[in-house]
């Protein structure tokens, strides 16, 4: 096993949201586990007794309960908690009771500035909002969609939009026109709010022209929204200000439990994208229970670096619904420098703090030493995703950062809106390790023929249904699509594309995407080792390796790398690389050929493009096995294309 590189005190464990649900399922069920495996077995087993207990914990609004807390216990298909009537805007709004002049929000935009939103100023523009929405003509079920950054402003939309019944959905102003109306076309919103420019890395972008091609292809919108930051509203738009300020009484229409609430979508990196749908109910129930593992509670201030565009976006309400103070930050992290997002955590007291595994590789590559330039006495609480989290990383936050705190990664997905492995704020943290499985998840890893593995690397799978898992896909007709998506290979079993292992301990480690393979001679590996042992390297800010099996010949394994500023790229750098992947893996993955390239492709929620880069190096098509407008940094495909022309003439 790995180090242990943090313990909780008792008084951190003991104080936990975590120790709290477990003294009440004592004194309410009698129910008490000698560890917390023997908790997540129970957990997974008796789902609904489990699910009840979080429920009632929670203390979840609802208007009518629920007759049974899961009618069959089946994937596809779970039906959780028919005939509850409830709205997820209620358990936002619940914490505004008592507490309307406190801080609900705070904003910090290179756009706008510092904003920040009471819980009663939060509770009167989401009715406001949600008045004119419905002067608008919508009504439970439709959809509001919206093109706006990580402010206030999307938070009050989604919240309005919800509070009606209407589904929502969400795209960044930085995503490419065709990748917007890829989504959006797929189902024909009826009200679109977006914003007209943003301010980033201290440049003003302006996005008139891309709106009104947008707006163009959208025939079902019937009323157009704009916030103005680089120009005056069009004609026949609506003014967001002009809906913020009435004077209206905050109401959530009560929708069933499966009722859709937004609509997200998959990395749509070929093909359209997949619009999933998830339910107001799962994600009231999921996000709660989320907040365990976070250990959420009143008075903390909670921040998660997001794009608008990511499933993070979504996921970081789950501490408003227990009263947290959400901290947003809409910028360039790097700009002036890495220190930026540092200073808000510090500035505004936070003590929780997420990120993008890359974000603090990326402060670790820079070098920085936030605990000595900035005041985090307040932070207690660190959580990372995206992508494997290096061994490497993990020492810099416990020596840079700070020593005494809980760090805990996670891993989960837009699919489900939730985690499948994550952090436990009462268990040590080991290196490079995620402490355990999510209650309620029945996570495992299998073999090829469906076996379950305990210390080996296998497909991360879930065997009971979850109530966050996707209602449906918007179009998805028949449930085809679906079905392909996580059910065709292991019947009855949710099968997620990742590889990962989990030690007899319930502890694990993602290995990265298992449709990216590498198989070297028989010997299957997650591209995450290569890059740990690569990214580790001081002279390695980023690196991307792909694995390309051809019939009839052996496979051959080119690793594109970023050199560090500075760092000439020649045969010494090579064989540092070799050494280290030697040294950390095995000779066996040593690259055919080390490469160097100025960026890694990369989504727009900062994944690696592993599998269209495989495709296209395969001999597929530049122009399908890639959306670019899908992806952060479009024109560095061009390489790849190039390079799959010169290898096609070897």
């Amino acid at each position: 096993m790995s180090d242990i590189l943090w313990t909780p005190s008792e008084e951190r464990a003991n104080g936990s949201t975590m120790a709290d649900f477990e003294r009440f399922l004592a004194d309410t069920r009698d129910l008490t586990f000698d560890d917390y495996n023997a908790m997540w077995r129970w957990s997974v087993s008796d789902l609904e007794t489990f699910w009840a207990a979080i429920w009632e914990f929670f203390d979840v609004t609802a208007s009518v309960p629920y007759t049974r807390i899961l009618e069959e216990r089946k994937m596809p298909g779970a039906q959780w908690c028919p005939g509850a009537m409830l709205n997820y805007t209620d358990q936002i709004m619940k914490h505004a009771e008592d507490r309307e002049s406190e801080p609900a929000v705070i904003s910090l935009s290179e756009t706008a500035g510092r904003i920040e939103l009471s819980w009663g100023e939060l509770r009167a523009q989401v009715a406001s909002v949600a008045q004119e929405l419905r002067k608008m003509g919508v009504e439970r079920g439709d959809r509001v969609v919206a093109i706006l950054p990580n402010t206030e402003t999307a938070l009050i939309a989604f919240l309005a939009s919800a509070s009606i019944g209407a589904a929502w959905s969400l795209c960044a102003p930085d995503m490419g026109h065709v990748a917007i109306l890829d989504r959006f076309k797929q189902i024909a919103p009826k009200v679109l709010i977006a914003q007209d420019g943003y301010v980033h890395a201290g440049k003003t972008i302006d996005r008139r022209d891309v709106l009104a091609q947008i707006s163009a292809q959208l025939p079902s919108v019937v009323q157009f929204v704009t916030l103005p930051v680089v120009g005056d509203l069009p004609d026949g738009h609506m003014a967001w200000g002009d809906l913020t300020h009435h004077d209206a009484k905050y109401e959530a229409t009560q929708v069933p439990f499966d009722q859709p609430l937004w609509i997200v979508y998959s990395s749509g990196t070929t093909g359209d994208p997949k619009p999933i749908v998830h339910g107001h109910g799962g994600i009231v129930l999921e996000a709660a229970k989320q907040s365990l593992h976070h250990d959420l509670r009143q008075g903390d201030r909670f921040c998660w670096l997001t794009s608008s565009g990511w499933i993070m976006w979504n996921a970081q309400w789950m501490a408003l619904g227990q009263g947290a103070t959400v901290c947003l930050y809409d910028g360039a992290p790097n700009h002036p420098d890495m220190l930026a997002v540092w200073r808000f955590v510090a500035d505004e007291k936070m003590t929780y703090f997420g990120a993008g595994a890359a974000f603090f590789a990326g402060c670790l590559k820079a070098g920085i030493i936030p605990r000595e330039a900035v005041d985090l006495s307040a932070l207690v609480s660190i959580g990372s995703t995206g992508s494997p989290l290096s061994s490497d990383a993990y020492a810099w936050i416990y020596r840079d950062v700070k020593e005494d705190v809980w760090l805990g990664p996670i891993s989960g997905g837009t699919d489900l809106a939730g985690t499948f492995v994550l952090g436990h704020p009462g268990m040590p943290v080991r290196a490079g390790e995620m402490q355990c499985r999510a209650l309620g998840n029945a996570v495992r890893a299998f073999g090829p023929d469906g076996e379950e593995l305990t210390g080996e690397v296998g497909e991360l799978v879930c065997t009971e249904p979850l109530p966050s898992m996707p209602l449906f896909f918007w179009g998805d007709e028949d449930g085809s699509r679906l079905f392909e998506s996580y059910f065709d290979t292991y019947p009855g079993v949710w099968r997620h594309g990742d590889w990962i292992s989990i030690n007899e301990h319930g502890g694990s480690v993602i290995y990265g995407r298992s449709d990216a393979t590498i198989n070297r001679k028989g010997l299957r590996l997650g591209s995450a080792e290569i890059y740990q042992a690569v990214e580790g390297l001081p002279e390695v800010m980023d690196s991307l390796v792909i694995d390309l099996e051809f019939l009839g010949r052996d496979s051959f394994m080119p690793l594109f790398v970023v050199p560090a500023e500075g760092v000439p790229f020649d045969d010494a750098l090579k064989d540092k690389i070799n050494a280290a992947i030697r040294a950390q893996v095995s000779a066996r993955f040593i690259p055919n050929e080390i490469v160097e390239v100025s960026q890694v492709p990369r989504t727009l929620s900062g994944k690696k493009l592993e599998v269209p880069v495989k495709k296209l190096l395969l001999g597929g098509d530049a122009e399908t096995v890639v959306n670019r407008d899908s992806m952060a940094n479009p024109d560095s495909f061009d390489f790849f294309i190039a390079y799959a022309d010169a290898r096609a003439n070897i």
